[in-house]
């Protein structure tokens, strides 16, 4: 991406998990592998394996709780499962102000501004209860609402739709490398966020169009 093509970006197009949001903490990810008697490292790749179904609307959460228990080589009392998707929400709704700030800044600089997220419904309607500032996105894709996931071309397609841009003028930020290449294999610029420090410094690559987040936080990680 050089600067003489960055006054063509229209739109930015960001990721909720990981982008807008912090990394769950590693007590996090321990509470919840404990009600499946795993080890963390272990219950991750469990959480992982039908997490796309889930994101994508296929699998309802009381099947796909069920499905990591079986996994784990256990079965879920009937208490756990509220209590399951209440930390599985719980765990990604600590949002990072600065990327929250960026947001609104490039939204009111006139730049048209996308949310393209991966999220299974539970999660849905917490971000949408909670965070007012999702009024700051001109369009919000979520997976389990069109029933696609990245990093399916279609659902990149139906974000620059809702933003009205062409692939080659919109900016996509995630910090999942298939998910970046996804984008770019639709014609759209994108970037791997992989932390604050590093965003900044792709963002300036970029020249002028696209302002960076005007401080970093010293907060490297909550893991």
């Amino acid at each position: 991406m050089d600067r003489a093509n960055s006054s063509q970006i229209k739109a930015v197009i960001l990721d909720y998990g990981e982008v807008l949001c912090y990394s769950p903490t590693a007590q996090e990810w321990a509470r919840m592998a404990g009600v499946f008697g795993v080890d963390p490292a272990a219950f991750r790749k469990l959480w992982d394996r039908n997490r796309l179904l889930y994101d994508r609307g296929d699998l309802s959460p009381e099947a796909y709780w069920s499905a990591v228990a079986k996994d784990a080589g256990t079965q879920l009392a009937p208490q756990q499962l509220p209590l399951l998707r209440q930390w599985d929400v719980e765990m990604w709704a600590h949002e990072n102000p600065i990327m929250v700030a960026w947001l609104k800044q490039i939204h009111s600089s006139g730049i048209r501004t996308g949310l393209l997220s991966n999220m299974p419904h539970d999660m849905i309607r917490h971000v949408r209860q909670k965070f007012a500032w999702l009024e700051h996105f001109d369009h919000q894709t979520f997976s389990a609402e069109v029933k696609l996931i990245k990093p399916d071309a279609a659902i990149y397609e139906h974000s620059l739709r809702g933003v009205e841009v062409r692939a080659s003028e919109a900016l996509f930020v995630d910090d999942k490398e298939p998910n970046v290449k996804g984008a770019l294999a639709v014609g759209m610029r994108a970037l791997q966020f992989r932390s604050l420090e590093q965003f900044v410094s792709d963002l300036e690559k970029l020249g002028s169009s696209v302002l960076p987040p005007s401080e970093v936080s010293p907060v490297k990680g909550r893991n």
